[in-house]
């Protein structure tokens, strides 16, 4: 399935929509793992995976081992903030692994490259 990862660099966010037979290097890597550009066609960048979500929209949490979706009671974090002090709620979440239910993956720049990210992004989409 192909995903969309999201590439966040300080200040700036780009989105770009992977092909399936790329995506397959991304399979398995749980949020925190760190990977080579190179895999989604961004030489020479470094990634690092910080979360997604999954077909249906539940995010992916940290604490959530395997690519399982479990309903968990939050009192905040990820997915869920309380409108009181004190309040929780049970939430479904997906687990820290990339699988091919996830869309959306977030990911934050490491390295950078010799060309800037624009530049990669836009000779993809061409």
């Amino acid at each position: 399935m192909a995903f969309k990862i999201v590439i966040s660099d300080k200040e700036k966010s780009v989105q770009m929509e992977v092909d399936p037979s790329e995506s397959r290097g991304l399979v398995g890597l749980s949020i925190g793992d760190e990977f080579e550009g190179s895999i989604i066609g961004l030489e020479g960048y470094k990634l690092k995976i910080t979360g997604g979500s999954d077909k249906n929209g539940f995010p992916m949490k940290r604490t959530i081992p395997g690519a399982r979706r479990v309903r968990s009671l939050v009192s905040g974090g990820v997915g869920y903030k309380p409108a009181r002090k004190g309040e929780r709620r049970r939430k479904t979440f997906r687990g820290n692994t990339v699988s091919d239910d996830i869309v959306q993956i977030n990911t934050v720049v490491i390295e950078k490259g010799e060309k800037p990210l624009e530049e990669l992004i836009g000779a993809q989409e061409e």
